[in-house]
């Protein structure tokens, strides 16, 4: 099959011929309809996370089941599904908590050796094996994942479209309802409106929020956030200070701050733009190391709270076939989201046009 594959950092991703084993025990093999360029392929593409490599990328898709493994009595050939990043074991003592999103298999095996559940790969050249990104690997024309990575949903749903949920929009959606819990008539402000801050700026819209702030250095980005569900938008210049400027709208600070992009200056920035007994929550994924600082005291005696999001806190089986109904019910809003549709041979000019902060979701379509 056609993949697309990091041989090594700062060389550019190219599209080659690979093979790829049958689904084993307890997996599937799915046609890949839609693929999602996301934020956090550009961290591997940077080397700021370290993988195994080489490696074929993509870790949000969508498609159709084509063959099922021995065991696999959830899913049949044909069966539309969205691929989740994280594959439940079920059985480690997070998934036993219901907090699927901090499965242990995932965390220690899965994500930081390039493999799926049994510790092996399905993926080669030649004699070489080519490792998993993050369970999924969806810039190919197939992928083979754990069975528990593959989450049925309607089939009414347009199938290159709904790829989003299984990133960009669990992320951003799951860390106000889930992660946050952010109640009706809360203020909220996110700063970063690609597509999990626009995700988050739906949440917070969803559940009923009285105010909510967007706040990106790009005005287009602020003003489809404002279409999304915004009440006010802030356009910041790269080195201004995004905390006064929600301060001057809302002088006691907000509720909840989201930051959808994950560098140091944010994450200080929505601690400081939080009202009393507010809760800043981390939601964009940082470099390996990175480090950020805050006033212990002054968020003692504000009784404030730091909240790390990892995928939403979702859980996958239950919040992706439920934020693809929302979509089908018109509460969510995704076409809004995609800024272009590409074949896979074109995924090195979107991760580009990522990087340069042109492109809001992109879907690769094999």
């Amino acid at each position: 099959m056609r993949a697309v594959v990091f041989e090594k950092v700062g060389k550019t991703p190219e599209i080659q011929d690979v093979s790829l084993e049958a689904p084993r025990a307890g997996e599937v093999k799915v046609k890949i309809a839609g693929a999602g360029v996301c934020g956090s392929d550009l961290h591997v593409q940077r080397g700021e996370w370290e993988l195994p490599m080489p490696l074929v990328m993509g870790h949000e898709g969508s498609g159709v089941v084509v063959e099922v493994g021995e065991g696999v009595t959830d899913l049949v050939v044909g069966d539309h599904v969205v691929l989740s990043w994280v594959a439940p074991c079920g059985i480690c003592k997070y998934c036993k908590l219901g907090r699927e999103a901090q499965c242990s298999l995932a965390a220690s095996v899965v994500a930081p050796k390039g493999v799926l559940h049994d510790g092996t790969s399905r993926l080669s050249r030649g004699k070489e094996m080519y490792h998993h990104y993050l369970g999924v690997s969806s810039y190919a024309d197939f992928a083979v994942v754990p069975a528990s990575g593959a989450i049925k949903v309607r089939k009414d749903a347009p199938l290159d479209l709904i790829a989003l949920v299984g990133c960009a929009v669990a992320t951003g959606v799951g860390a106000v309802r889930n992660t946050a819990k952010v109640p009706a008539d809360s203020t909220v402000a996110v700063i970063g409106c690609g597509g999990v801050g626009l995700s988050v700026v739906q949440g917070a819209r969803m559940v009923g929020a009285s105010r909510i702030i967007a706040i990106d250095t790009n005005p287009d980005k602020v003003a489809l956030a404002k279409i999304l569900g915004a009440t006010d938008s802030i356009v910041v210049e790269r080195d201004a200070d995004p905390a006064q400027a929600v301060r001057e709208l809302i002088e006691e600070g907000v509720d909840f701050a989201f930051d959808a992009i994950g560098h140091p200056s944010t994450t200080e920035a929505i601690i400081r733009m939080l009202a009393l007994g507010g809760a800043a929550v981390i939601v964009g994924l940082p470099r390996v190391g990175a480090t950020a600082s805050f006033e212990p005291l002054t968020l003692a005696e504000a009784d404030q709270r730091i909240l790390g999001s990892n995928y939403g806190s979702i859980q996958p089986a239950v919040d992706i076939p439920w934020l693809v109904d929302q979509f089908m019910d018109g509460n969510l809003k995704l076409e809004e989201m995609v800024s272009a549709r590409r074949p896979l041979e074109d995924a090195a000019l979107a991760l580009a046009e990522l990087e340069e902060g042109k492109a809001l979701r992109q879907i690769l379509i094999p």
